[in-house]
Parts: C-alpha cells; sequence; structure tokens
C-alpha cells in the first residue's frame, strides 16, 4: 500500500476542503494518505514520503503564504527529486497566476509532477474536488 504525505495551509478553509478531497481521491484508489497542516509537520519528515502533494492558496501578490508554507516549501524543495509530487490550492483574486509560478520552480528544480495543479476559484466547486480526488488518485497509483 502507498503511503502520501499530504500536506497544506489554509487561511479561510477552502484549500482544506481541498486536500480532504485529495486525501479522498488517495484513499480510494487504495493508497494511505496522512493529511496534515503545514504547521503540524518539517520538511525533514514530510520528505521521507515518497509521494507527497502540497497544497496552498494564493497570497500576497500571488505568493505562497510567506509566514508558514514559503518557508517550508524552500527547504523540502531540493529533497522532491525523483518523487511524486501534485501541488493544489484556491484563490480569490486575478486568474490564479501563483501555481503556474509554483509548478515552474518545482519543474526549475527537477520535480516532475504526478498530475496537472488543481486550483479552485474561492471555496472548490464539485468540478475541482472532483479534480482533487482525481489528483490524490493519480498520488496513489
Amino acid at each position: 500500500m502507498t503511503k502520501t504525505a499530504i500536506v497544506y495551509w489554509t487561511g479561510s478553509g477552502n484549500t482544506e476542503a481541498m486536500a480532504q478531497a485529495v486525501e479522498e481521491g488517495v484513499k480510494n484508489a487504495g493508497g494511505e494518505a496522512v493529511l496534515q497542516l503545514v504547521t503540524d509537520t518539517n520538511a525533514s519528515d514530510t520528505a521521507s514520503y515518497d509521494r507527497i502533494a502540497l497544497g496552498c492558496p494564493a497570497c500576497g501578490n500571488e505568493e505562497l503564504d510567506e509566514y508558514d508554507f514559503e518557508p517550508f516549501f524552500q527547504e523540502l524543495l531540493p529533497q522532491l527529486k525523483g518523487k511524486k509530487i501534485a501541488i493544489f490550492g484556491s484563490y480569490a483574486w486575478n486568474e490564479g497566476a501563483w501555481i503556474e509560478t509554483w509548478k515552474a520552480r518545482l519543474e526549475e528544480a527537477g520535480v516532475t509532477l504526478a498530475a496537472d495543479p488543481v486550483k479552485a476559484y474561492s471555496y472548490p466547486d464539485d468540478d475541482a474536488l472532483e479534480a482533487c480526488r482525481s489528483l490524490g488518485a493519480a498520488l496513489a497509483e
């Protein structure tokens, strides 16, 4: 059985709902998931998993959360190469460009995503939640 870490930061609960849907997708595909707020883990523990889903909403000027998530991600990034990785999050302004910037940072570090990133405008609708479940299933396969 595969074990996937799902680590996220949320400000309003939108990205948390997405993380829970990713967890459902992993479990529905026969995998095991550990769902954690970024403040409840660290980069070393997260890097011990071969499959990792990371969730963070757009903050500030289309950026990752600068206080908790960004420092965690910077420490984790060099340890992600060769692992199955997926990213997701919500946004409430602009076009959600932060996720493309995030994806590019991963690719520049030599990380290949297991699935296309999932973004949701504000609270995830049914289509976004289903996309999160599919993202979880892709990690578990």
